[in-house]
């Protein structure tokens, strides 16, 4: 493992919102859509990030940061920072937009990530998950007084889960989102490791001549990526010297990867959301194409859903592919739901383990 280098595990926020006027979300549903965009930079200049690329369609914006993603939805904001950035900094100028301009109320917030790589290179309250809880609960309106703060464990020393959320209710229904029937989960897939040859994919070419745009598009197609979903329309973007991003749209769902490449500390993530009454092997086959595209050592798999639907198909769909299944944590939070976090470790390290 390296001694220092750019921390690919994100730190993930997502802010429910609800408004007792209709006004307050705009003749045509636009709600925090509306906040002009000087106003969301000033957000991200909080957090130490900017916009390098961005997608709409009718239902939310998507914006590619310098340091992962941004989408905004009519009631919901969902930010993803890798790096050292300061995301819980967004958390005040959020709501006052939310408020002021918008008229709209905070009703939940949910706050995960991983292990990070540099733990001893983030600046505080990132430092420990107790600081980041104490960051939260003065950072966040007494409304949501139903709280829960929890690390969920692997067997896998380089990957645990911190999971807070915060609610005016208190159901484990997922508050604020718009299927009626709970049926939404989304998976967030860290990857650890990857496969070197796979991992050369997201460096620049030394004599290629493009921006990050085109270069974006590039490792998009050659990686496979853009078979993920192919419905989805996808905002990409590469760094230099290496390095890529990618937002995905697909009608009111979004999907999100972010690759840090450098052998050493290598490292993916791939984020989307989805709903248990879609085709069952759906989930399973979105799976393993993420799984062929980066060939991890090392994988965690975190399901956040009102029902039991999906976790029990990501074993199934990862196992033949050489990973096997290494621990198991479940727990329940409000405003979210079941959260299931499963570790994977290929079979050969595994069988290196156990000799």
């Amino acid at each position: 493992m390296a001694v220092s280098g750019f921390e690919g595990f994100e730190k993930r926020l997502e802010l429910h919102f609800s408004g007792d006027d209709p006004k307050n979300v705009g003749s045509l549903g636009l709600g925090l859509r509306l906040l002009d965009f000087e106003s969301l930079q000033q957000v991200l200049h909080a957090v130490q990030c900017t916009v390098v690329s961005a997608v709409a369609n009718q239902h939310f914006d998507a914006y590619v940061l310098s340091e992962s993603s941004l989408f905004v939805y009519p009631t919901k904001i969902i930010i993803k920072t890798c790096g050292t950035t300061q995301l819980l900094k967004s958390i005040p100028p959020l709501l006052r937009l939310a408020s002021l301009d918008r008229g709209l109320t905070l009703i939940s917030c949910r706050y995960t990530r991983g292990n990070f790589i540099f733990p001893s290179a983030q600046p505080f309250p990132y430092t420990n998950f107790q600081n980041e809880v104490v960051y939260l609960e003065e950072s966040l309106p007494a409304t949501l007084c139903y709280r829960k703060a929890n690390v969920m464990p692997s067997k896998t020393p380089s990957h645990a889960w911190h999971v807070f959320t915060a609610s005016t209710q208190n159901t484990t229904c997922r508050v604020g989102e718009d299927d009626n029937d709970g049926g939404l989960f989304t998976l967030e897939i860290c990857m650890t490791e990857l496969d070197r040859d796979l991992a050369r994919n997201f460096f620049l070419r030394p004599s290629a001549k493009y921006d990050g745009d085109s270069a974006g598009k590039e490792m998009t197609a050659i990686t496979g990526i853009s078979e993920i979903n192919p419905r989805a329309l996808i905002c990409d973007f590469a760094f230099d010297p290496c390095g890529y991003s990618m937002n995905g749209i697909d009608g009111d769902r979004h999907s999100t990867i972010h690759v840090t490449p450098e052998d050493g500390y290598s490292y993916a993530s791939f984020e989307c959301v989805g709903s248990v009454y879609d085709d069952r092997d759906d989930v399973v086959r979105v799976l393993k194409k993420v799984v062929q595209i980066f060939r991890p050592a090392t994988m965690s798999v975190s399901t956040t859903c009102a029902s039991h639907e999906v976790w029990t198909r990501v074993a199934g769909a990862v196992e033949p592919l050489g990973l096997k299944c290494r621990s198991c944590a479940v727990d329940e939070f409000p405003a979210a739901g079941n959260v299931v976090y499963q570790t994977f470790m290929d079979r050969r390290n595994t069988e290196n383990n156990n000799k």
